[in-house]
């Protein structure tokens, strides 16, 4: 196959550890997807959500697609609006914070560990 579409509606919502306030789905990877290298998801913060302090697993990119996001990683803070992005090298200690009154939404490309 050359061309695997995942529509929205067809997206798999999933609960990742030490997130709170956070609805993120696969939109490719995971195990409804043939993704071998990468998984590709979507998440949407709540006012308040946010993911507590942890290491990132594998490489990560995350793309801020709407409203504004904090992310905090060993001393340094970051606002991060609509189409900034910040990339997380392996075990790196990160937060994401939602501390705005209205929703927010994050691509998310993460290497396969």
């Amino acid at each position: 196959m050359t061309m695997r579409v995942t529509k929205i509606d067809d997206a798999e919502p999933f609960a990742p550890v030490g997130h709170t306030g956070v609805g993120p789905v696969r939109l490719q990877g995971g195990a409804s997807t043939p993704t071998t290298d990468f998984t590709v998801a979507l998440s949407h913060y709540l006012p308040g959500g946010a993911a507590e302090l942890a290491p990132q697993d594998a490489e990560t990119v995350y793309v801020v697609l709407s409203g504004e996001l904090t992310m905090e990683s060993e001393g340094e803070i970051a606002v991060l609006g609509p189409n900034d992005s910040v990339h997380y090298t392996v075990g790196t200690m990160r937060t994401v914070e939602n501390r705005t009154h209205l929703p927010a939404t994050m691509l998310v490309i993460r290497a396969k560990a």
